[in-house]
């Protein structure tokens, strides 16, 4: 097949392009900036478009005998960024991905969305009937997204939706490796009592889903929440990542609202400052919503069944941080 990936040089959308080469199909892989892992992926025969999805004109011309088109591209965790630039991205560059899949005889669209269109659990596990929840522009933005696709569902594109919980992996520049890296230091800080539910996902696993989502029929018109096996307390999660590394980690247990309320006020000071806040309350969310979910419909309807379990996937994230003296 000849396959678009749209967001293909980021974290997930690198490993996606490398697992569908892999298979022999012809990749074309886009996005507005280069990644970490151009070489490889250029060295498998991977074709790198620099582009926006915002872009129509692009996105037709690269889709011009697409088989399928993965949607990963987005705009994602900037504070600043502002609900405009948000929705320009997220819902009109999907309408833009899903237009230019139309004009071209309808290539299958698989679109990536994202677990936090539940906002907070609070009746975990979670599944795709959960009540939708939104908590900031990029969750919002997400959810009119996998509603716009809906209406070309009605009109006869094929699209399916994945709605990943946190992924994780070698190769994570993020969240992950924020947590690796302070518990390499030896402590670990938390704010509240470190209760709240994170439900992983191993990038390898969620690369599964979607090649079981384009390649299955009646994923037509669907929306699949994709994570692992196991959620579990954030602060259990911090002792498996030291049990990884092989070293030791104190936790402490901090107040959690003071630090809110400084994250409120750093937000505010930065509506006038140039650059991103270095603490937001977003983040700090972290620390007390809930992230649990039922992934039942993927395994019935996809056959789609996660390899890699927690321990191992740590493992594997924690050689190639230590491979490259990352921590």
């Amino acid at each position: 097949m000849k396959v678009l990936v749209t967001g293909g040089l980021g974290f997930t959308g690198s490993a996606l392009c490398r697992r569908l080469a892999e298979r022999g199909h012809e990749v074309v892989a886009l996005d507005v900036h280069g990644g970490l892992f151009d070489a490889e992926l250029l060295e498998r025969g991977v074709r790198i478009e620099l582009g926006s999805v915002t872009d129509r004109a692009l996105l037709d011309r690269l889709a011009s005998g697409a088989d399928q088109i993965h949607h990963l591209a987005a705009a994602f965790r900037l504070v600043n960024l502002g609900r405009s630039a948000y929705w320009d991205v997220n819902v009109e560059g999907t309408r833009n991905v899903l237009e230019v899949a139309r004009a071209h005889g309808g290539p299958r669209v698989v679109n990536c969305s994202t677990c936090g269109v539940h906002g907070n659990v609070e009746h975990p596990p979670a599944a795709e009937s959960a009540p939708i929840a939104p908590a900031d522009w990029y969750q919002l933005t997400k959810w009119e997204g996998e509603k716009l696709a809906m209406t070309y569902v009605e009109r006869g594109q094929w699209v399916t939706t994945l709605r990943p919980a946190a992924i994780y992996g070698p190769g994570d520049p993020e969240r992950f490796f924020m947590i690796f890296r302070r518990v390499a230091r030896g402590s670990f800080s938390f704010l509240g009592d470190g209760s709240a539910t994170y439900h992983p996902l191993y990038v390898e696993n969620l690369v599964d889903a979607f090649l079981r989502a384009g390649a299955t029929d009646a994923a037509n018109g669907r929306s699949y929440l994709v994570a692992d096996d196991e959620y579990l307390p954030i602060r259990e999660l911090v002792t498996r990542v030291a049990k990884a590394l092989d070293v030791e980690c104190r936790l402490r247990f901090l107040p959690f609202w003071p630090a809110y309320a400084v994250a409120f006020g750093v937000e505010t000071l930065y509506r006038v400052l140039p650059g991103e806040p270095p603490i937001f309350r977003r983040r700090l969310d972290w620390f007390r919503q809930n992230r649990a979910f039922d992934t039942g419909r993927a395994r019935r309807e996809l056959g789609w069944v996660p390899e890699v379990g927690l321990d191992e996937g740590l493992q594997r994230t924690a050689q190639w941080y230590r491979a490259r003296r990352m921590l």
